[in-house]
């Protein structure tokens, strides 16, 4: 695990201080502009405009593991932003027994859009090269704008979505046929049990159209959070799982460094291969 961090700060120390910048995105959110916050991270000595991921966190809100992962995006090269979607509307952690609904989820969505027509406008950022990432919570919102009920829909404009350990209940009301629109892929811990494998595959299986755009990576041994690096797998008694019956509740979560650095080269190797198209 010391070699693994050691390795890591290094990555992270290759981003100077000067690249990363605190700044707000607009969302409308129940007819009012809320500014949401969030932490730009860009590559250094970048020449040109460069594509950009998106960065959505958890029931916890943002943590080590998306800032983590921002670092590593502008190591190689991608601007990346992480969003705060709690902050500005008062929240702080909804991992307990007031588990978001889904409607909140379906409202938080609206952050993505929002996040994208940003990064778009920003000089430095190519439009044609947008990517977003969801975490859990974050992920099965991702997952409500990477999927559609019809094959016809607009394109989105992110070239790529990556699901990470998402909550793939969240789909269940958009019925048995779905579509997707994009290059997506699902990174999921096999001993999950509070955002299981089981529910994402049974989400996959309703997909009709696009479907060979899917890719799943399931890593054996792991847990939720599996790159919360140094935080021992352990049990939340109270945490809401939308996986057990009325929502309620426990589930486990940790670290997993096998996992993780499995993680960290198909997501690099994910988007090399999308944005190379």
């Amino acid at each position: 695990m010391l070699k693994l961090v050691l390795a890591l700060l290094l990555a992270l120390a290759a981003v100077p201080a000067a690249a990363q910048q605190n700044v707000r995105v607009p969302v409308t959110d129940g007819g009012r502009t809320v500014q949401l916050a969030a932490q730009l991270f860009r590559p250094a000595n970048a020449a040109g405009a460069v594509p950009a991921v998106a960065i959505f966190h958890g029931c916890g809100g943002p943590g080590q593991n998306t800032a983590r992962m921002a670092g590593l995006l502008a190591s190689w090269g991608y601007a990346a932003l992480v969003v705060d979607s709690f902050s500005a509307r008062g929240l702080k952690d909804v991992c307990g027994r007031n588990w978001p609904t889904q409607a909140d989820a379906e409202a938080r969505a609206h952050d993505i859009d929002a996040t994208l027509a940003w990064l778009a406008r920003q000089g430095y950022v190519d439009p044609k090269r947008l990517a977003y990432m969801g975490y859990s919570y974050g992920g099965g919102v991702a997952m409500l704008r990477a999927l559609s009920t019809r094959p016809d829909a607009a394109p989105s404009p992110a070239r790529a979505v990556i699901l990470v350990y998402p909550d793939c209940a969240l789909a269940d009301p958009l019925g048995p046929r779905l579509a997707v629109r994009q290059p997506t892929l699902f990174a999921m811990a096999a001993l999950d049990d509070w955002t299981p494998v089981s529910q994402c595959k049974a989400v996959m299986e309703r997909v009709a159209h696009g479907r060979e755009q899917i890719e799943t990576r399931i890593y054996e041994g792991a847990h939720h959070s599996f790159d919360a690096l140094g935080l021992p797998v352990r049990y939340l008694a109270g945490a809401g799982n939308r996986s057990k019956p009325g929502g309620c509740c426990g589930a486990h979560y940790g670290a997993n460094e096998t996992a993780w650095k499995a993680f960290v080269g198909d997501v690099r190797t994910f988007l090399a291969k999308v944005f190379a198209r």
